[in-house]
């Protein structure tokens, strides 16, 4: 036998040799062609690999059917190695394996050393595919933060170092940069910085800081109302966005008369405009427990002329701002005296018995201009300002009272807040009332005659706005409805309409001492969907219909002479028009010029302005939108034009009137369309 050193042929010459000589075909006898028995025993001996042969065919073997099949642990390598009819030699034809795991014999010539046999290849892809999957790890980022907030905690891996006054606060350029836009330009932009290993960061509290860091770290911050605003002056410099809408959150919710002044000034300081706009708002509305409060006193004088420029202020009236500013000036009277006069543009209140105003030139120049405003009304629009601008909390609270909606007739009272834009629906009709008037007295509304569907009433009911109650008046003389209603100088009128048979021109006066009804003068002409309004004390009614034809004409009555007067005429005729006075003006808003039950009725857009000096009408700006049975009131120094009817749909749009920029403005919709809805406004609710 021949010593494993002595073996020279290589592994592959061995197996090609053996490959190239003819086996025997049968029994070998010992003198016969096949060579003597010791010969044979010799050869085969000769033939059979070394044990670390057979251990790295072995081996071999087995990575093949793993590779091939994924089934080694099947298949018995020795079969291979040391199977008699099967030489080693032989092992590059024993390829293929069975879906069964057999094994089965493949013709040397179709045999590669890196090919199967083509049955076998899709079974082959399809255990490839199989074979490959994912893995994602549910707390590998928990499991990373843990460890990077080890690394914070014990200093180790940092690679700058943050200053805060005099404190050192080690970090991670990646981890800051991942949570702040502040860190993320600074580490990689060419910045002088961004190369440094200790980074100086002026006017930031050292604790807040550090909270931030450890924040960048953890995800958690602790807020508190000693911390909170260092925390949120560093978050708004390091740009963190959600610190900031954290640190927001928290102090809007410990708004307070005595320290939303503090925080209005501090969220302006620091760009937080939504903080600003919330603390602001709470300012305004509870500015008298506001200006109780110490916090008032010490504000700075732009602070304060910042405060009573706001129409937004909720006062009773200009009483208590004109009080809230006399003590803001005698806290500190030597110092703030001078800058009174220029205070005073933002007030509107009665000024002449104050000893500051009295002395001071400047103050009496501004008393003059007030006197003006109020005893001059028809210059009133050149002398608009901010000084003449009502406050929103002491203009009332206008109301949208019934009308006709996609239902036949709405019973809903809306009312709409100026100050926020919206229409609320606060009550209900005691029952269904189309074509009624409305009118305010005593901070009361009431709502008169009408019809219900089958007839016409002549009822009247009586709401109050505070306590939300209904109470029931004596009734009218005549049933009507498509009347105009309006108060002049203490009683309640009811102006024209239709009784379900003809056109009325007869007016009722309520007298609300003694509580009855008395007729007046009549008209000059019978007048249905008729607008009224009061100026210069004189009741005004504008158009309508007389049954055959929508009307221009227009009549005043005097309740002195008690009669009534012709006026110059609209430039178009109308029916169903709104009307209201502004600034010593009268306005005619929208309509329609023919009778309903003609097809070619137009719906008009057009609005006219009554100059009662000129004794004529121009026209103004017109609405955005046809209107027919418009509501319109005043509410401030802006003319609402409320719903209305546009031929097709009932409208629940509304538009404000601007008499100094002479355009209308689109503001908060209605909660429910509606036309023919009267509009009232209650001054004090």
């Amino acid at each position: 036998m021949r010593a494993a050193s002595g073996y020279s042929e290589s592994e592959h010459d061995r197996v090609d040799r053996a490959a190239a000589a003819p086996e025997p075909t049968g029994p070998t006898s010992a003198t016969g062609q096949g060579g003597s028995a010791a010969a044979t025993s010799a050869t085969r001996a000769d033939a059979r690999p070394w044990p670390v042969q057979r251990w790295l065919l072995r081996c071999f073997a087995r990575r093949m059917l793993c590779r091939y099949r994924g089934v080694g642990d099947r298949v018995e390598p020795k079969a291979v190695v040391h199977g008699p009819e099967r030489r080693v030699e032989k092992l590059p034809t024993l390829l293929a394996l069975s879906m069964e795991g057999t094994w089965e014999p493949v013709p040397r010539a179709s045999a590669s050393r890196h090919s199967l046999p083509a049955r076998l290849a899709p079974a082959m892809e399809v255990a490839t595919s199989s074979s490959e999957e994912s893995f994602q790890a549910l707390n590998h980022a928990e499991q990373m933060a843990r460890r990077m907030e080890g690394y914070l905690r014990h200093k180790q891996l940092c690679d700058v170092v943050l200053l805060a006054g005099d404190r050192r606060i080690p970090a991670h350029r990646l981890v800051l940069s991942s949570v702040s836009d502040y860190f993320a330009a600074m580490f990689t932009s060419d910045v002088r910085e961004a190369k440094q290993e200790e980074v100086k960061l002026e006017g930031v509290e050292p604790t807040a800081l550090w909270a931030l860091v450890q924040y960048a770290y953890t995800g958690r911050l602790d807020l508190r109302e000693d911390t909170i605003e260092g925390l949120l002056a560093a978050a708004c410099l390091l740009q963190l966005s959600p610190v900031v809408e954290a640190c927001c959150g928290f102090l809007m919710k410990q708004l307070h008369p005595s320290n939303c002044l503090g925080i209005r000034s501090f969220a302006d300081a620091q760009g937080c405009t939504d903080l600003h706009k919330v603390a602001h708002n709470y300012t305004m509305e509870n500015f008298l427990e506001v200006m109780r409060n110490q916090e008032f006193l010490l504000l700075p004088t732009e602070a304060v002329a910042d405060l009573f420029a706001s129409e937004e202020m909720n006062v009773p009236g200009e009483e208590t701002v004109f009080q809230a500013l006399m003590a803001w000036v005698m806290h500190e009277v030597e110092t703030r005296r001078h800058v009174l006069p220029g205070l005073l543009a933002h007030f509107l209140g009665d000024l002449e018995s104050n000893p500051l105003l009295c002395d001071d030139v400047e103050c009496q120049r501004l008393l003059l201009q007030a006197m003006k405003y109020h005893l001059l009304p028809e210059r009133r629009p050149a002398m608009q300002g901010a000084s003449t601008r009502p406050r929103k909390s002491t203009v009332g609270t206008m109301f949208a009272v019934g009308g006709m909606d996609a239902t036949k007739g709405a019973t809903s009272i809306e009312r709409y807040d100026l100050r926020t834009n919206t229409w609320t629906q606060v009550a209900m009709l005691s029952g269904r009332r189309l074509q009624f008037g409305v009118a305010v007295l005593d901070d009361k509304v009431y709502v008169v005659g009408g019809r219900d569907g089958l007839k016409t009433l002549n009822t009247v009911e009586c709401y109050n706005p505070r306590t939300h109650t209904w109470s029931v008046l004596p009734p009218m003389s005549t049933h009507r409805h498509g009347l105009g209603v309006a108060v002049l100088e203490g009683p309640m009128y009811a102006v024209g309409g239709h009784d379900g048979w003809s056109y009325l021109n007869t007016v009722e006066r309520w007298d609300p001492q003694a509580r009855q009804w008395n007729y007046v003068a009549n008209m000059s002409n019978p007048r249905s969907t008729v607008g009224v309004a009061v100026l210069n004390g004189k009741l005004y009614a504008v158009g309508g219909r007389d049954g055959s034809s929508c009307l221009r004409s227009v009549e005043c009555f005097d309740p002195h002479t008690n009669k009534w007067t012709a006026c110059a005429p609209m430039c178009k005729r109308r029916g169903g028009v709104g009307v209201s006075a502004c600034n010593g003006f009268l306005y005619a808003v929208g309509g329609h010029d023919t009778p309903a039950s003609n097809h070619c009725s137009r719906i008009s857009d057009c609005v006219e302005r009554f100059d009662p000096k000129t004794d004529a009408w121009t026209a103004v700006a017109p609405l955005s939108v046809s209107r027919d049975a418009v509501g319109v009131g005043l509410l401030g120094d802006r003319l609402y034009a409320v719903g209305g009817y546009d031929g097709q749909t009932y409208l629940n749009t509304v538009e404000a009137y601007d008499p100094v920029a002479n355009e209308w403005t689109q503001v908060a919709p209605l909660c429910l369309g509606r036309a023919g809805a009267c509009v009232v406004t209650v001054r004090v609710i």
